[in-house]
């Protein structure tokens, strides 16, 4: 029917653009990281802390999925160049939308860029962006269930962080549901449970990304 022709030609195009994104990240040895999760569930948080942890000794860059200013603004706090995608409303970032930004970041000076893409679980999983690892973001406060309720979304992480795991205490939240989910549609994924707010789990988080950069220096 025509209308599935006009959704697969938009999927199309979005492909090849995502691949000279990715073929560019590579050429300049920067590893992308595209970070989807519900509003919410401590995107913002998670990337602040990881530049926290992990800068100066990796440089880092920010691309921000947003129609307003408010966490670029927290980020650039933090040191690092930041830039607005702004998506005028629209449920996810695009590829399109990422190679329009590109020229305002850096790139040639980073060796990590964090995308944080617009909150949804939904839309932001359907479109590539050219990235290397898809950094999928849940919270307990959401419920055990969203791995159910949202399979693409999990099916296509290359690495899970459970967010505000200080809340569990507080939560009727079944961990080990939420686990059995996730390695039903996703078998032996990285999963990182963790709490923005204590700060406890990150340090295994961050060992693993530091891991990622050090095997993509061995490639270039």
């Amino acid at each position: 029917m025509p209308e599935i022709d006009i959704v697969e030609n938009i999927m199309s195009a979005n492909d090849r653009i995502a691949a000279q994104i990715r073929a560019e990240f590579d050429r300049l040895g920067i590893l992308a990281l595209n970070i989807m999760a519900s509003p919410g569930a401590g995107k913002t948080s998670v990337i602040m802390r990881t530049i926290e942890a992990i800068q100066p000794e990796v440089r880092i860059g920010v691309m921000e999925g947003d129609v307003v200013m408010i966490d670029v603004d927290h980020i650039a706090r933090l040191g690092v160049p930041v830039t607005l995608v702004n998506t005028g409303g629209d449920c996810h970032l695009d590829a399109n939308m990422i190679q329009t930004a590109l020229p305002c970041l850096p790139l040639d000076q980073l060796d990590l860029l964090i995308i944080e893409n617009v909150g949804n679980l939904i839309c932001p999983a359907a479109f590539k962006l050219g990235v290397h690892l898809n950094v999928v973001v849940a919270s307990v406060p959401e419920g055990a269930d969203k791995p159910y309720k949202y399979p693409g979304m999990f099916r296509g992480a290359d690495v899970l962080l459970l967010n505000k795991m200080d809340l569990c205490t507080y939560q009727d939240f079944d961990l080990a549901y939420f686990r059995h989910g996730v390695e039903v549609l996703n078998p032996g994924v990285a999963f990182f449970p963790v709490s923005s707010r204590t700060g406890d789990g990150f340090d295994a988080w961050y060992n693993w990304l530091r891991a990622r950069l050090a095997e993509r220096s061995r490639i270039e």
